[in-house]
């Protein structure tokens, strides 16, 4: 720890994203009790089969202290979380032995909810993989409709209709036979997650693994974007 970083834990003291418990050093993710009672995704259990796109990895279930920490991080302007919460996404890919990756790419906030929002919570995850598995960031979607939120929609069905065409290529990337990991914060039903894949392999992408913070399960729903 340099001077810099003490002097501004001493007037920022650094908490845990998860629980908001002060932590002993800005360097730390999270506190040892939440390292301990996290309901992490460990082996099979992290890997989700997406429909007819391939396989979904996350850390950690979407349900407690990990939904409130996310909705922090999304709508109360708590950017800073990205710094805990990608390294701990890079973890995940490397426990879940995820090979065969030429770069990282996200699934983007259309224009309008990223001017009200200031951040794309998305691509500061991705960067942060990127950096921890030494892989090139690449912006390769763009959001071409600001869709209502998923959580509005109450079945598979209606999240595939509602955010079918919503996602273009970024035309400024060519992915052409490229292997990449989409990152995004939360899975609910997979509908954003296969939409962009569609288009990333239309764009003539090789193949395209998924990789998020959290896993909601049937009983949660996801304030998507």
């Amino acid at each position: 720890m340099n001077l810099w970083s003490g002097f501004l834990d001493l007037l920022f003291p650094p908490k845990c994203p998860f629980c908001r418990a002060l932590l002993d050093r800005g360097d730390q993710m999270l506190c040892p009790r939440c390292q301990m009672t996290l309901p992490w995704l460990v082996g099979p259990s992290g890997k989700r089969t997406l429909r007819e796109h391939g396989s979904c990895y996350s850390a950690l279930s979407y349900e407690g202290l990990v939904v409130e920490a996310i909705h922090r991080y999304k709508f109360s302007g708590l950017r800073c979380y990205h710094r805990a919460f990608g390294p701990l996404m890079a973890q995940c890919a490397a426990d879940q032995r995820i090979t065969a990756v030429d770069g990282i790419t996200w699934a983007p906030l259309s224009r309008a909810r990223l001017r009200q929002r200031g951040y794309d919570q998305a691509r500061l995850l991705a960067q942060d993989v990127g950096r921890e598995l030494s892989l090139p960031v690449l912006s390769t979607l763009k959001k071409v409709r600001n869709v209502p939120p998923q959580s509005q929609r109450e079945n598979e069905g209606e999240r595939r209709r509602n955010v079918a065409g919503a996602y273009a290529p970024d035309r400024k990337t060519d992915v052409k036979g490229m292997r990449l990991l989409l990152v995004d914060d939360v899975v609910t039903s997979g509908a954003t997650l296969e939409e962009c894949i569609r288009q990333l392999k239309l764009s003539g992408a090789e193949s395209v693994q998924c990789l998020t913070l959290a896993r909601a399960g049937s009983g949660e729903k996801e304030r998507k974007n």
